[in-house]
């Protein structure tokens, strides 16, 4: 650190370590109020920390697929961990910069590759059932992209969402309210 502290004039020091904690800071009040930490679980709930997915939570919730199933469960990859946490940062960041910029669409829908990963996903659940009761044998979504087939939601329009779900389709939408990130003590203290 000497050697590093040696080749800036002292002069700057002083307000290079003062801006570094403010962007340390502010960095960290901000991983605390987004509830990052709460992006590593499986909880639904935490899909509900942008209030723009309250609908999508309410449809979902409300479906066949509520109790057997979770958001990262139809949503995320699950061939290896590191594709999993890779494509949740990758979603995560993109839908981060999208609410924070305020450039969000009335109605969501999932990109290229979140459509292959659903697919995947669909696959691997149902995968019985594709291939012993209906017997349709299973295509991957690049199939479904060269007119091979179908993908599974041009069937099942439905599930688990519904055709209808959008901001403003639902503005009413009743879901859990995300836990408040003010912690117990200043709240008391806030309240004297």
């Amino acid at each position: 650190m000497k050697k590093l502290l040696s080749h800036i004039p002292s002069q700057f020091i002083l307000p290079i370590f003062i801006l570094g904690g403010i962007i340390a800071g502010l960095g960290g009040y901000t991983i605390y109020m987004s509830r990052v930490h709460s992006y590593l679980s499986d909880d639904p709930s935490a899909c509900i920390n942008c209030h723009i997915m309250t609908p999508y939570y309410q449809s979902w919730d409300h479906s066949s697929h509520a109790q057997w199933a979770t958001c990262n469960d139809c949503h995320v990859p699950h061939d290896n961990i590191i594709n999993t946490y890779a494509f949740k940062a990758k979603d995560g960041l993109y839908h981060a910069a999208v609410f924070t910029l305020r450039k969000e669409p009335t109605a969501i829908r999932p990109k290229d590759a979140s459509y292959s990963v659903i697919m995947n996903n669909c696959i691997r659940c149902h995968t019985q059932l594709n291939t012993e009761f209906v017997k349709t044998g299973m295509i991957g979504y690049c199939d479904v992209k060269e007119g091979k087939g179908k993908a599974c939601w041009d069937c099942h329009t439905e599930v688990p969402h519904t055709k209808i779900s959008s901001i403003v389709a639902s503005p009413n939408a009743i879901v859990p309210l995300p836990k408040s990130p003010v912690p117990q003590w200043l709240k008391e203290r806030m309240k004297k």
